[in-house]
């Protein structure tokens, strides 16, 4: 008589050839007991099965293997050397065709691969994976899954933002529903981190757009993730904007009515910001550091000063067209001379103001925008935006169109109000309890 584990494999193998890939997801899904059982033969299971034929069989297996003690005892990146092998070979190799029959389980085993690397502090490890990883499982570029946070964090943690990029900047059109299993924590982790990563490369128009996403989420309940993406999105408006952009009226209820309350230093922050004095806005970041170093703030509060001392320099050449250093320095609150001459020197670079500065008298001279709008990189600038805006135009009435024509807008339109109704929710993300994991970043 076979055994359990013998069963299993017979069952992956008879199941995989008649190409009855729904009922072995189901099979998978109620093996876990005997697999964990079986712990110490589940090497000697991967060598019968083959990659590409019995893909779903591997893939609940190396998800148990993520369970297991390791017999050595020790936890570090050797002992789990050969796992990581294993996973990647599997991430690779697999058949895409037999992993969207268990989208659910493929995301878990990513999830419990960035934790591990995480844990273990080896983030840059992972990233290439799950690249590939996402786009085994994705069926259009634009479709957002839950690996998407998993690779924005490692790529968080390994300061290496580029192999993000590919991903962040592509505006999400749809979201996997992995077996109705998506976590909502997913979704706002991706914007939460995505918005980290846009800040940290001074891209804060995309960042703030990604944190408002997060913010604005539909929600029954603030979580701890939309708390901390509303205290990075005020700072972040600061320095856009130099003041709080209302967050916009399809906002949850429940979000404008606690949330604010729970980011009073970051409110008290913005209001000191708002009197253009930089003495006072000092005041507060001293008053507050300790929690700003705390939750990792403290980099993006020291951008927010150094913001008003730009804006206030960007102040003095609508009223002035000389001022020696030591002027601007004492108007801006600057230490001295040699502070608003770095500040002037990065903001001429920048392209912020246009100047000039004689060395030998210590005088700056401002002067005004060059820039006649009709050289051929403008006439390009502005045909590219107006492509994006063209695409963008027609992307929504695809979506309109798609949305005109489901059963449930259709039968709503018409007045009638099937209980079918109430129990096809809406496409949006909700969360009501997802919690933010206590991983160390800062910008």
């Amino acid at each position: 008589m076979a055994t359990a584990l013998e069963q299993f494999v017979n069952n992956v193998r008879t199941l995989s050839k008649q190409g009855n890939f729904r009922e072995l997801y189901e099979v998978i899904n109620k093996s876990t007991e005997i697999l964990t059982k079986n712990g110490q033969h589940l090497d000697n299971v991967l060598e019968t099965l083959d990659l590409q034929q019995h893909s779903l069989g591997i893939l609940a297996v190396l998800l148990v293997k993520f369970s297991l003690p390791h017999a050595s005892g020790s936890y570090n990146i050797d002992s789990y050397k050969p796992l990581f092998n294993q996973v990647q070979e599997f991430i690779i190799g697999c058949n895409s065709e037999q992993i969207q029959f268990a989208p659910d389980t493929y995301a878990e085993l990513c999830h419990l691969l960035t934790q591990t690397l995480v844990e273990l502090h080896v983030p840059l490890r992972g990233i290439e994976l799950l690249r590939r990883a996402i786009r085994k499982i994705q069926l259009f570029d634009s479709q957002l899954t839950s690996i998407h946070a998993d690779l924005c964090q490692l790529c968080l943690l390994s300061k290496c933002f580029k192999p993000s990029l590919e991903f962040l900047d592509i505006d999400v059109t749809g979201i996997s529903q992995e077996g109705g299993q998506f976590d909502s924590k997913f979704f706002l982790l991706y914007y939460y981190y995505g918005g980290m990563i846009y800040t940290a490369l001074k891209n804060y128009d995309r960042a703030l757009y990604f944190f408002e996403v997060c913010v604005t989420t539909p929600a029954m309940a603030v979580s701890h993730i939309m708390l901390e993406a509303y205290k990075k999105y005020i700072l972040v408006s600061l320095i856009l904007h130099g003041k709080i952009l209302n967050l916009p009226r399809y906002t949850s209820q429940v979000v404008n009515r606690y949330i604010k309350q729970l980011s009073l230093p970051y409110q008290e922050l913005a209001t000191a910001y708002l009197t253009n004095n930089c003495e006072d806005l000092l005041n507060i970041i001293r008053k507050y550091q300790d929690l700003f170093e705390r939750e990792h703030n403290s980099g993006l509060v020291k951008q927010v000063l150094s913001f008003l001392y730009k804006k206030n320099i960007q102040r003095l050449t609508k009223t002035f067209l000389t001022l020696s250093l030591s002027d601007v320095a004492s108007r801006v609150q600057l230490a001295g001379p040699s502070d608003a001459e770095k500040y002037i020197l990065n903001m001429i670079e920048d392209g912020e103001i246009f100047a000039t500065i004689n060395q030998k008298d210590g005088m700056v001279v401002f002067h005004d925008d060059p820039e006649k709008y009709n050289s051929p990189q403008m006439l390009a600038k502005l045909e590219k935006e107006m492509q994006t805006c063209a695409e963008l135009d027609k992307r929504v009435l695809e979506m309109e169109e798609e949305v005109v024509l489901t059963p449930q807008y259709v039968r709503k339109t018409c007045g009638q109000n099937e209980q079918d109704d109430q129990t096809v929710g809406p496409t949006n993300v909700t969360n009501g309890q997802a919690q933010l994991k206590h991983n160390s970043y800062s910008v």
